[in-house]
């Protein structure tokens, strides 16, 4: 009995920590992200707010000027974009207003939630990975208060992710056109 305990503890601890093959990949992709600044892709947004949830289709480009985050869709405010650089914020469209308060005390939003994840991508700690059907999932702790779980095929792009604050699940994005840097 204690032999049988003992195999399914280790099982578990190589099924649910980084794998090394897994660590190695995210190194890769980590160093991949670092390298350049020419990062683009598009995100159905979906964030969980207490009292309502809010959709929006962004798209992402990165150079070395910083990130910029626009508004596709709804077509109402279509156009609206923050971009963020060494200068700070700055939101951008004629007279609209944005709704995209806090989803939690340390600032994560809608429209911070694309360069939330690439910063996980590059900088944050592989805390366990595991499959579903053909695709791997890694869980990306970004900071204190930021986990990112991140679906990945074979090549490493990312097609879903979720983040969670403290804990609860507070942006969904399904990803799509992700352009690697090369």
């Amino acid at each position: 009995m204690k032999k049988l305990c003992l195999l399914v503890l280790c099982l578990a601890l190589l099924t649910g920590c980084g794998s090394g093959r897994e660590a190695e990949r995210r190194q890769q992709l980590a160093e991949q992200l670092s390298a350049r600044r020419d990062l683009g892709f598009t995100a159905d947004v979906r964030a969980e707010y207490p009292d309502k949830t809010v959709s929006y289709r962004l798209s992402y480009e990165e150079d070395d000027r910083g990130c910029t985050v626009r508004v596709l869709e709804p077509e109402e405010i279509g156009g609206v974009s923050v971009h963020l650089g060494p200068d700070g914020a700055q939101l951008r469209f004629e007279e609209l207003r944005l709704d995209t308060g806090p989803l939690d005390r340390y600032g994560l939003s809608p429209l911070s939630a694309l360069p939330a994840l690439t910063r996980a991508l590059r900088e944050g700690h592989l805390e366990s990975t595991w499959t579903e059907g053909e695709l791997t999932v890694w869980e990306l702790v970004a900071d204190d208060h930021l986990t990112v779980q991140v679906w990945l095929d074979e090549a490493l792009t990312p097609l879903r992710a979720e983040l969670l604050s403290d804990g609860r699940v507070s942006v969904f994005l399904e990803i799509s056109a992700w352009r690697t840097p090369s």
